[in-house]
């Protein structure tokens, strides 16, 4: 573009989409330019709906990373409260996965083949996870969930799925619903009116899915029992994690654990968050409840594009190339994916990691607790293991998505995350929810991170009190 006037021009075309902008040609922030350069050829100016940020009125456009920091192209550091949406459960940078990825990048970084890491992989995930009879490599939780909806098809031949209000699994047709764009209507039996999560979603699959609340076992097994000769699978998030942080109730895992095998129903851990989070046998190790099929994401990968559909033996059998089931991909397992997954699960595996991450995690969200006490600030923190939500307006702990809906101050959360940003935390708005999504923390989150954060927050919450938020 030509000159000082033609880049005036294009701020004020966009204006109100980046209204807080605050536009001098003469020292205009090296985000902003980026930022113009990607609107004129990227939705949103982003490549993921989701990295844009209501608070910043941008996406986070970094320069760096490196263990639990972050340095944007501006130059501003922050302490990383979002961990790439969970993924980087290890940290950016670290050591033992960047070797691994030079290594592939030696052998040549192929992919559509297979290698021995691919079966070290899929051995050492067998042996972490209890479901983990077989091992299938997928590159997204989306994928993954749909593969396994499919597979339980195929198995039971059966073709509906139970699934909860506010848990999340994925952006396909089939699953995306009840999560966190409206409450539905409850009838009489406690079944919850279908909501679709977007737009373009079809009425034809709203008869496959059927939704009831989670931590109810009356209800759960009263639905099963209606719809037991239809139902193929129930699928939930263990730890509810996309709703912040509610864990299910004591004796609600293994409830549903024995209904669904009394009805020859396949049980789905969706564990893309929650695995490996607080374990290193996921929730179900933690729990003690073993599912039929489990989804993994994220942590499996800590900061790598790689996923996995795993499962007992009699069902993954049904997958191709031995069964009739198809589920395969181009990039599914690539080298470099593969490898970096490999050493960042050898050091989850590890003796006294998660000893470490729970008590430095559990540290955290007590002192933070402590200090919506101290500030008279209404609010609690629920966490476990690595991840944790902030629920602004909540009093005292609940296993209730509805509770903690209708509590939630999301005004709150959004001037603490404005807040935040401006000392150096980074915490990340989805925009408007129900609950608050989840935070998170690192193995490269140490005490002293821990108590610089929990001072710059002490001023924060400080801050809210003055301004009566």
């Amino acid at each position: 573009m030509g000159g000082k006037s033609s880049l005036r021009r294009a701020f004020f075309i966009l204006g109100e989409y980046i209204p807080r902008i605050n536009f001098q040609v003469e020292r205009m922030m090296k985000s902003d330019e980026i930022l113009l350069k990607a609107l004129r050829c990227m939705v949103g100016g982003v490549s993921a709906g989701g990295r844009y940020h209501p608070t910043l009125k941008k996406p986070l456009i970094l320069a760096s990373a490196d263990g639990c920091t972050l340095t944007d192209v501006d130059g501003k550091e922050w302490i990383d409260y979002h961990n790439a949406a969970g993924a980087t459960l290890l940290g950016y940078n670290h050591p033992a996965i960047r070797a691994a990825l030079e290594k592939s990048i030696e052998m040549g970084f192929f992919l559509n083949n297979e290698s021995k890491y691919h079966a070290d992989l899929a051995d050492l995930i067998h042996r972490m996870v209890p479901s983990a009879d077989k091992v299938r490599l997928s590159n997204s939780g989306t994928e993954a969930t749909l593969a396994a909806l499919r597979l339980a098809r195929a198995y039971t031949g059966r073709k509906k799925i139970l699934k909860f209000e506010g848990h999340f699994h994925g952006m396909h047709e089939f699953l995306f619903y009840n999560w966190h764009n409206r409450l539905g209507a409850m009838n009489s039996h406690g079944e919850i009116e279908v909501v679709w999560d977007t737009a373009g979603m079809v009425e034809e699959t709203d008869d496959l899915i059927i939704v009831i609340p989670y931590n109810d076992i009356e209800i759960f097994e009263k639905t099963v029992r209606r719809h037991r000769e239809d139902l193929a699978a129930v699928i939930c998030e263990p730890v509810m994690y996309n709703a912040g942080c509610i864990e299910p109730v004591p004796g609600y895992l293994e409830a549903m654990r024995e209904i669904t095998r009394e009805h020859g129903i396949l049980l789905i851990f969706d564990e893309v968050l929650s695995g490996f989070r607080m374990h290193s046998g996921c929730a179900q190790g933690y729990y003690g409840v073993t599912s039929d099929l489990t989804t993994l994401g994220k942590a499996v990968g800590c900061g790598m594009t790689l996923t996995a559909l795993v499962g007992r033996d009699e069902v993954m059998a049904r997958l191709n190339p031995v069964g009739p089931v198809v589920m395969s991909g181009t990039y599914t397992g690539s080298l470099m994916q593969v490898m970096g997954a490999l050493a960042a699960l050898e050091i989850l595996n590890g003796d006294g990691f998660y000893d470490k991450l729970n008590n430095g995690s559990a540290y955290f969200y007590g002192r933070i607790n402590e200090l919506f006490e101290l500030k008279k600030l209404k609010g609690v923190v629920q966490g476990l293991g690595a991840r944790f939500g902030i629920y602004f307006g909540l009093e005292e702990p609940t296993h209730d998505y509805r509770t903690a809906a209708a509590a939630y101050n999301p005004k709150a959360w959004s001037r603490f995350v404005e807040l935040a940003l401006e000392n150096g935390l980074y915490f990340h708005h989805y925009g408007d929810s129900l609950t608050p999504m989840h935070s998170g923390v690192t193995a490269a989150h140490t005490r002293e991170v821990y108590d610089e954060t929990l001072d710059r927050m002490e001023s924060i919450f400080e801050q809210m009190v003055r301004e009566g938020v």
